[in-house]
């Protein structure tokens, strides 16, 4: 990976992005190495912030890096049941899925699927797209038996991702499962990628959305927190709302052998590459706190 030269560097970052200099002092650091980034909000509904988000993963493919990208698409699932007149109902944030509910979630997500990896295939990235239908990697359980075919991770077949990454191609997960009967599941977006970041033990967990981070009770950004401290502003309620889950997600992923899990926001430009090639990072990195 640190075998790029200078010029090589010059033509794959963005000008706009993080600085020759500062890439390369991070090149060594993810060497081999597995990013598993999650990606949701209005990344995957504004096409200018998609195009984004597909060229720096692109950059980070380019670069050496193990990206694997877990997409939601609550967004678009939302649209087409509506056109569809069938009523969605939540549960704790979590979609009510019954018979109807979960083929047209199924659709969505295989169709988006699809558009993601020819995205990146046009950006001259080599991907294999994982779904329930083409070389599902997750088995669940039901989460339980009011949200239907709603269902929690119990196993991933990370020999599938190591294979599709040894030939330098990109897996692109969808947030689906399969049961012991073979019957399609819905996950949580969150969920499913804090479970392939802790059975691939990977460097880092980048969970992209619509906020800027942890923040302070001044609303001010906090560059980096530890489990520690992130239960205390819980209990003090300046984390609140729908942060809670996310970052009790990012608890749970970061005391189970992910060295750092990062909220970052989607909506600024070059936020992945910012955090991940630069100083002064573009989000909070949450990590275990360590007597």
């Amino acid at each position: 990976m640190s075998s790029l030269k200078e010029e090589e560097l010059i033509k794959i970052l963005p000008k706009d992005g993080p600085t020759v200099e500062e890439v390369k002092k991070y090149l060594k650091k993810y060497n081999d190495e597995f990013i598993v980034i999650k990606c949701g909000g209005s990344v995957l509904v504004d096409p200018k912030l998609f195009k984004i988000f597909i060229e720096d993963v692109a950059v980070l493919n380019k670069l050496g890096f193990n990206p694997i990208i877990i997409h939601g698409g609550g967004k678009r699932i939302n649209i087409k049941l509506e056109k569809l007149n069938i009523k969605s109902n939540f549960i704790n944030g979590l979609r009510v899925t019954d018979k109807n509910t979960i083929n047209v979630v199924e659709d969505v997500l295989i169709e988006f699927n699809k558009e993601i990896v020819n995205a990146l295939k046009d950006q001259s990235c080599e991907t294999k797209g994982i779904t329930s239908k083409e070389y599902n990697i997750i088995t669940v359980k039901p989460e339980n038996d009011k949200l239907g075919f709603v269902g929690i991770p119990t196993y991933i077949k990370t020999d599938v991702l190591k294979e599709i990454i040894e030939v330098n191609e990109i897996p692109v997960v969808a947030p689906l499962g399969l049961d012991k009967n073979n019957q399609t599941f819905n996950i949580n977006a969150d969920t499913a990628a804090g479970s392939i970041a802790i059975n691939l033990k990977a460097r880092r967990l980048m969970i992209i959305s619509d906020v800027e981070g942890v923040l302070d009770n001044e609303k001010k950004l906090i560059p980096e927190i530890n489990s520690n401290e992130a239960k205390k502003l819980i209990d003090q309620e300046i984390i609140s709302g729908g942060m809670i889950p996310k970052v009790n997600n990012c608890l749970d992923v970061a005391s189970n052998g992910v060295k750092g899990v990062v909220i970052i926001d989607g909506r600024k430009n070059h936020s992945l590459l910012f955090e991940l090639l630069s100083d002064k990072g573009s989000g909070t990195l949450i990590r275990e706190w360590k007597i």
